[in-house]
């Protein structure tokens, strides 16, 4: 976990974003990992704020089989109650899916497990959002656009949770594997302004900066890296420098990180936030963004641009 931390601060990162277990398991760890003091004293010695949790990749609180739904909340409800220790101030969770069962009854699954979480974890001052990520929409997925969102928010207010404990994030790959063309910034404004009358843009926390290298509305989820995808340069920039969107955490989850490419991704998107053109990437980049999947973790962070 320290390594992590120095990681985010060698490379020019002022955010993070780490697993707070094992992302492909049930089971939580009994106690704090030992690390815990000296990463929280790295990340303020550094000043590398804010931390989020990645919530564990099995969630699914959108899905109509009981024991996976009962799972799912008891893992979300464990990451909300160790995220104060950590300092983290969010808990970021996939929508998941309806398994076929349709929308409205997935969203209202939904609203009820996020509800439950909640109640489940430790309250006070400390205490971390949940932060709701929009899909692609694969795989019976939903939370594709800002109207299916705002019902989501208003299913979780519905269950009796406390809607200031909702935070939401966007993941520029999902928006563009669900059929938004952000590489527009007349796109981008529409859907921010959409998002603002519906939801309100200070319940956006978090955007995850990922290129795509998925068609548009193709329901894909595949990452590139900043700039090199089908999103591109001119709609990157646009979103990285928007003025509504000052006080977001911008993460990246973008490919080629053990190789050394988080680096290269986040000099990338602080060179568009500037307004500076970038250079080419070369041949093996493209290599590296096709044959393995991007990590993200305590031993790989994804950082903030």
């Amino acid at each position: 976990m320290v390594k992590a931390a120095e990681r985010a601060g060698a490379i020019g990162a002022s955010a993070l974003q780490v697993f707070a277990d094992n992302p492909t398991a049930w089971k939580r760890r009994q106690a704090p990992p030992s690390e815990l003091p000296a990463f929280r004293q790295r990340l303020d010695e550094l000043d590398i704020r804010p931390l989020a949790i990645h919530a564990a990749y099995l969630i699914n609180l959108a899905g109509s089989d009981p024991e996976f739904r009962r799972r799912s909340v008891e893992v979300l409800a464990s990451d909300l109650a160790v995220a104060p220790s950590y300092g983290a101030r969010y808990v970021n969770v996939h929508v998941g899916s309806h398994r076929g069962s349709g929308v409205d009854e997935g969203t209202a699954r939904v609203g009820e497990g996020v509800a439950s979480a909640l109640a489940a974890a430790p309250q006070g001052r400390d205490a971390a959002l949940v932060v709701l990520e929009n899909s692609a929409g694969g795989g019976d997925g939903f939370g594709t656009d800002v109207p299916e969102l705002a019902d989501l928010l208003e299913a979780v207010a519905a269950h009796g949770a406390d809607a200031e404990r909702i935070g939401f994030c966007l993941d520029l790959a999902h928006l563009w594997g669900a059929g938004h063309r952000i590489s527009e910034p007349e796109v981008v404004d529409a859907l921010l302004a959409e998002f603002d009358r519906r939801i309100g843009l200070e319940r956006l926390v978090m955007i995850h900066v990922n290129d795509s290298r998925s068609e548009l509305g193709s329901r894909a989820d595949r990452h590139e890296h900043v700039g090199a995808g089908s999103i591109g340069e001119r709609g990157l920039g646009h979103i990285l420098r928007h003025p509504a969107l000052d006080g977001v955490a911008f993460i990246l989850e973008t490919p080629g990180m053990e190789e050394g490419y988080d680096a290269v991704n986040v000099a990338r998107a602080r060179r568009l936030a500037a307004g500076l053109p970038l250079e080419p990437l070369p041949p093996e980049a493209f290599r590296t963004s096709r044959g393995s999947r991007t990590r993200r973790g305590q031993a790989g962070p994804a950082d903030d641009a």
